[in-house]
């Protein structure tokens, strides 16, 4: 595996804290919660039956009907005001900062002490009842009978429309990031929640992204001598691949330290299943696979 140990000082520096960091993070849940996964929504795909959203760029969160929890498992510091009077069944959904605002989510809900004002800033975009029983076109009634019964603007169901046709939907996700959004969600009304990955759930966006592990850094040169190169990404089907591009200078002087979780854009695979033009996104505070 490549290394920086041999590189430079700042590097093996930035190895070490990105090591204390981890460890200063608050004790994970023994099982993550079981949550459904999207697949990616490709032209051509039957839309009948499916419920439209926007997708909310914030970070995954987890009421199981007395604690917030992230994806991974997580606890997650809230205000007693934010989840006071919830009820006491588990409600999916994402923790939002509003459009633009990923950093300002990942940054509020990854305190271990919640910071009243910050926390003013978020809202939970719930869009779904994991424990329901029923089927989607079930479920969603509950949901909204739930949050209006509940009166708190800060939790909010997720506004779902029905599909329609091909071009509609192409339409509704240009007009979505053009608003300044990341795109939208399908989700199929017949479907019961179910924790794995189907196309019982689809996210549709102008490029696919995914997240990986950093395993190690690849040394620049030529102007990047002294920085980054590259990551030597691992998937978490256990692929590895080298990402080489996307990085800010600031990036390349400080980059992930090994053992985080990153987050990649890329416009479709090779047939071993490693992305093609695959270009760094961001940093994944929030994920634990």
């Amino acid at each position: 595996m490549h290394t920086l140990g041999n590189t430079s000082s700042l590097q093996r520096r930035t190895l070490l804290l990105g090591a204390a960091s981890m460890w200063a993070l608050p004790l994970a849940h023994a099982t993550p919660p079981a949550l459904m996964r999207p697949l990616v929504y490709r032209p051509g795909m039957p839309l009948e039956g499916y419920w439209i959203s926007e997708k909310y760029d914030g970070v995954r969160g987890y009421w199981d009907g007395t604690q917030l929890w992230t994806r991974g498992g997580q606890p997650v510091a809230a205000p007693a005001w934010f989840t006071a009077g919830w009820p006491a069944i588990a409600m999916d959904g994402e923790l939002w900062a509003g459009r633009s605002g990923f950093s300002t989510a990942v940054s509020t809900v990854r305190q271990q002490q919640a910071v009243d004002a910050a926390w003013r800033k978020i809202r939970f975009m719930v869009f779904d009842l994991p424990a329901h029983g029923g089927r989607f076109n079930e479920r969603l009634p509950a949901l909204q009978q739930t949050l209006a019964a509940l009166g708190q603007p800060w939790v909010q169901p997720v506004v779902q429309s029905a599909s329609t046709t091909p071009a509609a939907l192409q339409a509704l996700l240009r007009q979505t990031v053009q608003d300044g959004g990341e795109g939208l969600v399908l989700h199929r009304g017949d479907a019961l929640y179910t924790a794995q990955r189907s196309d019982d759930l689809l996210k549709f966006k102008p490029f696919d992204d995914a997240e990986a592990r950093v395993v190690g850094h690849i040394p620049g040169h030529g102007k990047f001598d002294g920085m980054l190169g590259a990551l030597l990404l691992e998937t978490p089907e256990g692929r590895r691949f080298k990402l080489g591009t996307g990085f800010s200078d600031a990036q390349r002087r400080d980059p992930p330290a090994a053992g985080r979780w990153v987050t990649y854009r890329f416009r479709d695979v090779n047939p071993s299943g490693l992305p093609r033009f695959a270009s760094f996104l961001r940093l994944r505070e929030d994920v634990e696979l």
